[in-house]
This record gives structure tokens, C-alpha cells and sequence, in this order.
């Protein structure tokens, strides 16, 4: 079966197109995709550097402008393909000559492939060129190329099921650290196993550390190991199975994702590493600031190839902590507007199974357009715990740490820690634990309540921040909690 993008560059062929900008970070592979698009369309493919020229003879090496006139002299239908196109479309004299030929190579039935990581197209070239990216290997492609290894090996042959594991261990790679990583996890356990897997899986970790902006993370147990936001729990587990080709068959659309919005400390992160594993998706985390602090990559190349990796992934949860702090990067550098424009087109029409979760602490800071509908599903704004939220909390975390939450007054100590915050209150048996091994006894009531009492919460550092967040909230996002026991605090 032809993949999508082949099919789409053959189409441009036909249809005669004359110059296509392809972006990818796998030039061998999108080599050999161009080769056999040729083929199927009866031409000769020509690879041209600045080092070697054309089929390094040397024909056209040095500039971009020897380039175009190189290939302008020759009239056979043709794939002229430009690698390290991003690093020779500074030479005007070149891009003037390639505008002048531009014509012509329509009725030669020839095309220019600029072919590049990263293409940023001069001005005059930008309505000339169709754009295309080639995508990370699928599964498919990534089990034909296993394959295809097992095969070279001589009396060997592969279980389906554990090839089917390397395959899902190996999305997010490309052609090349996929075979190299199946390679080497074969070698190092001695035969195509679980073992060989686990291998794999870690491989993979290795390789993806390159994009400093993406990393992969293991949540908790599931969302019973979070505290509270019940209304929000209900609405992640309604959307448990809507990922699957029953939902599309149903007639809903695949969930896109959740903005939480609220106080720190509240659990917003927590929730969004829990749904993952409830879900038993995998979970990367997304640091958008993280792109551009990278001296060596452009903060466009990260980006991209960060939400290629998700893609390729899907299904798959991708949380963006504390999404503010991406976009104030923004605002210092406004170069990086374009950039964040793209992340946003790609939040509200991307297509893979992308679950996103960001939460914001300082919703001032947030652009007025990631709020609007289409980005996110829904957004939630997660507050202070309720009374018998900070009961549940501190039960989570007795039992976290061996102890039976049944043998403790949760209801007076929940009373006791208002204003507490889901991590205050984890502060709080910490401390009270501190106290009782200090003294080389059993955790007391008595050490829970005064770590309470010893323990400052935020909220009265911040109360005009917070109340200011609530006024904000109450009319623009949805409460994670809904309890009839819940006060309006200081909204008179």
C-alpha cells in the first residue's frame, strides 16, 4: 500500500506541478520515496549537493545559482531534488534563476524538490512551492523494515505478536534509529524476545532525548490516586473509550484535549499524568519554553518534530505544564510568534488521537486565542479542596506511606487545614511522619494537627490572587468540583 504522502507527491507529479519544499530530518528515506515516485512516473531523479553537484560529478557544486543552471540545461523529464535546501535559498542570485526557469519546467515535465529539516522559503518562492512534510514511519512501514531484518538472518524466524511489540516500542523513531535500535536489542539479549522489547522501549527513550521539549514520563496508579475533582474525573472517564473505531462509527469526534485552569498546588498536573495511566495511553511531556532555550535547534524544528513524535505515538496523552510560561517566551522574542502560531494550528487540526492536557496557573498570561473552543474540549478551573476533598487527600497519602487512614480523625483534620492545598496537605503527613520518627514512635493524631497548624498555606500569601482567579473563572471555565458545600469565598 502507497503511504498517504507518496501518493499526494505522485498526484503533484501528474498534476505538474514544478517546485515542492519537503521537509524532513530522514533524507535517505524521503530519498528513496522520491525515487520510487519517480519511477511510477517514468522520470530520472537527480540529487544535487553543494559538495558533489549533481550525481557527484560535480556538475552544479558550489552555489545555489550552479544549481539551476546546471539542471536548466537539461530537458529530459526529470526529479531534481536540492538537499540541504535550508542552508542554500540565502543565495538571491540562485532564487532569481530558479524564478526564470520556474516556467519551463512544466512543459519538460520536470520538478524541483528542495529537500531539507527545516524549509524556510524566500518570500518570492512562497506562492511557487507546494509544501509537503514527510511523517515519522508508521506502524506498517516499521514492520515491513523489521522484517526485512529478521529475514537477512538465516534460519530465523520471528513471532508475529513480539514483532507487533518492537513495532509499538519503535513509533516515534525514524527509519534509522528504528532498525539500529531493533539491531542492537536483538544482539544484547540474543534472540527476538521480551526481553528484546524492554530493549527497545529503552532505546527509544535514549534516542528521543535529542528534542530537549518532549520527554517521556510515567504517571500514577490512576485517577483514584488524585484527590478530589470529581466533576473532572467524570468527565475524563466519559471519554474513557472515545478514542476507538466504535466511537467513529458512533459519530463522535476523538477527544482533543483539556485546559485546567486554577491554584497551584491543586492537583492539575497530578490529574493530567493520572489520565494517562487510567487511560493506558502513553504520556510525554510537552516543555514549550524548553524549545527555545536550546542554542543548537530552532525552537520551529523542536516543536514540529516534537508533535511528529506524538502523532506517531497516538493514541497518546501530551501534557503542556503550566502553558503560560511557553507563551511569555513569546512575548520576549517575537520571532517566536510564528512559532506558537504553529503550535496553535496544529491544537486545533490535528487529526492523530492527541490527547492534550495543559494547565496554567496565571490566566492573564494566556493569548485570548488558546482559550477559544476548537484548541481544547472543555476548560476546567481547579480550586482549593473542599472540606471533603482535604479528607480524601490526606487518606491518599496515610496510605501512600503504610498507614490506615481509618485509625485517624480525617474529618477534624480536614476542618483544621482550610485553605490547605492538595500538596500542603501532602507536606502535612509528611511533616507529622518527620515528627513521629524523630521521636522513634507511631504517627498521632496529635502530629497531623500540628502540622497543620506549623504549615502556611499559599493561600494566605496569595488570597487577592486567588480570589481574583475565582472572579475570572466563575463565568469562563467549569468548576472541577461541583459540592453544594462549597462558600463562595470573598466574593463580595
Amino acid at each position: 500500500m502507497i503511504p498517504p504522502i507518496e501518493q499526494e507527491l505522485s498526484l503533484q507529479l501528474r498534476a505538474g506541478f514544478r517546485l515542492i519544499a519537503l521537509e524532513s530530518l530522514e533524507e535517505e528515506r524521503a530519498l528513496r520515496m522520491l525515487e520510487r515516485c519517480a519511477r511510477r512516473a517514468e522520470r530520472e531523479l537527480h540529487t544535487w549537493s553543494l559538495a558533489t553537484g549533481f550525481g557527484g560529478d560535480g556538475g552544479g557544486a558550489g552555489s545555489f545559482d550552479a544549481a539551476v543552471r546546471a539542471f536548466e540545461a537539461r530537458e529530459a523529464p526529470a526529479i531534481f531534488v536540492i538537499v540541504d535546501a535550508h542552508a542554500v535559498l540565502g543565495d538571491p542570485v540562485g532564487v532569481r534563476r530558479l524564478r526564470d526557469v520556474l516556467p519551463r519546467l512544466a512543459e519538460r515535465r520536470q520538478l524541483v524538490v528542495l529537500l531539507g529539516p527545516l524549509i524556510d522559503l524566500p518570500l518570492e518562492l512562497e506562492r511557487e512551492a507546494a509544501r509537503l512534510s514527510l511523517p515519522l514511519p508508521g506502524a506498517d512501514e516499521l514492520r515491513s523494515m523489521f522484517e526485512r531484518v529478521v529475514s537477512n538472518v538465516p534460519n530465523t524466524e520471528a513471532d508475529s505478536s513480539l514483532l507487533d511489540d518492537c513495532v509499538r516500542a519503535a513509533l516515534g523513531l525514524t527509519s534509522g534509529e528504528a532498525v539500529r535500535a531493533f539491531r542492537k536489542a536483538w544482539l544484547s539479549t540474543g534472540s527476538l524476545s521480551p526481553d528484546a522489547v524492554a530493549v527497545l522501549a529503552g532505546e527509544k527513550r535514549k534516542a528521543l532525548h535529542r528534542i530537549s521539549a518532549l520527554t517521556f514520563h510515567d504517571g500514577p496508579a490512576d485517577l483514584a490516586s488524585v484527590g478530589g475533582l470529581g466533576e473532572l474525573k467524570n468527565w475524563l472517564r466519559e471519554r474513557r473509550r472515545a478514542f476507538g473505531q466504535e466511537a467513529r462509527d458512533f459519530g463522535l469526534p476523538s477527544p482533543r484535549g483539556l485546559l485546567l485552569l486554577g491554584v497551584q498546588g491543586c492537583g492539575k498536573s497530578l490529574c493530567a499524568k493520572a489520565v494517562a495511566a487510567e487511560w493506558r495511553f502513553p504520556l510525554l511531556r510537552l516543555d514549550l519554553a524548553a524549545a527555545f532555550s536550546d542554542p543548537a535547534r530552532s525552537p520551529e524544528l523542536t516543536i514540529r518534530e516534537a508533535t511528529a513524535v506524538a502523532e506517531s505515538l497516538a493514541p497518546v496523552v501530551v501534557w503542556i505544564d503550566e502553558i503560560e510560561k511557553g507563551f511569555a517566551v513569546s512575548d520576549r522574542d517575537p520571532g517566536a510568534s510564528r512559532v506558537f502560531g504553529t503550535f496553535l494550528t496544529w491544537l486545533a487540526e490535528k487529526q492523530a488521537p492527541v490527547f492534550v492536557v495543559a494547565t496554567a496557573n496565571d490566566v492573564t498570561a494566556l493569548p485570548p486565542e488558546l482559550l477559544r473552543r476548537g484548541r481544547f474540549d472543555d476548560l476546567f478551573f481547579v480550586d482549593l479542596p473542599t472540606e471533603d476533598e482535604r479528607a480524601e487527600i490526606l487518606a491518599i497519602h496515610l496510605v501512600k506511606r503504610g498507614r490506615d487512614p481509618k485509625q485517624y480523625p480525617l474529618a477534624d483534620l480536614a476542618a483544621r487545614a482550610l485553605h490547605h492545598s492538595g500538596a500542603e496537605l501532602e507536606q502535612v503527613v509528611a511533616a507529622a511522619l518527620y515528627a513521629a520518627f524523630a521521636e522513634d514512635r507511631e504517627l498521632s493524631d496529635t502530629d497531623l494537627a500540628e502540622a497543620i497548624q506549623d504549615t502556611v498555606p499559599l493561600y494566605e500569601t496569595y488570597e487577592e490572587r486567588i480570589k481574583e482567579l475565582r472572579n475570572w473563572a466563575r463565568h469562563r471555565a467549569r468548576p472541577a468540583t461541583l459540592d453544594g458545600k462549597v462558600v463562595s469565598w470573598f466574593q463580595e
